[in-house]
């Protein structure tokens, strides 16, 4: 089995990139929750905290440093706000929770891997070098810093 080498990331994506693998493990965790038959009351406050604390800011800050390098009527920028605010909307379900997870387990990481492969991409290929320092400047990496005491998942 041939083994694909690590895709090269700027210096100035790096970060959001770290941010997607915690954010990765998001689905794994509602995974694990559903085959330990965790209650979903548990399973929704995660996640509910989780949305808060990193995936929201997380959003607002690809909205605000990456996704204005493309023209407004780009297909890519267009996709990736609309998947923001569809999973927003799963995130915030409180009538249909098992639905709404399961959901966001799939949605979540189908994202994350179309904005590394997809978005990452055409940034590193179109922005200018200063537009990229720019990015780096200002963001901020969310750090995680997981201070969830029910690991339900374990």
């Amino acid at each position: 089995m041939e083994q694909t080498k690590p895709v090269k990331r700027h210096v100035a994506l790096q970060s959001f990139s770290r941010e997607h693998r915690f954010e990765l493990l998001i689905g794994w965790k509602i995974r694990q929750g559903f085959r330990k038959n965790v209650s979903l009351s548990r399973i929704k406050k995660y996640t509910d905290w989780v949305f808060k604390n990193y995936v929201k800011p997380h959003f607002e800050n690809e909205e605000k440093y990456i996704l204005p390098l493309l023209d407004e009527s780009d297909k890519i920028r267009k996709r990736i706000i609309t998947e923001h605010r569809r999973l927003e909307r799963l995130f915030n379900d409180n009538e249909d929770v098992k639905r709404a997870l399961s959901l966001i387990e799939e949605e979540l990481d189908a994202h994350i891997r179309y904005e590394e492969k997809v978005l990452f991409e055409k940034i590193q290929e179109i922005a200018t070098e200063a537009q990229l320092e720019e990015i780096q400047r200002f963001h901020y990496e969310i750090k995680e810093n997981e201070n969830w005491n029910d690991k339900f998942w374990e």
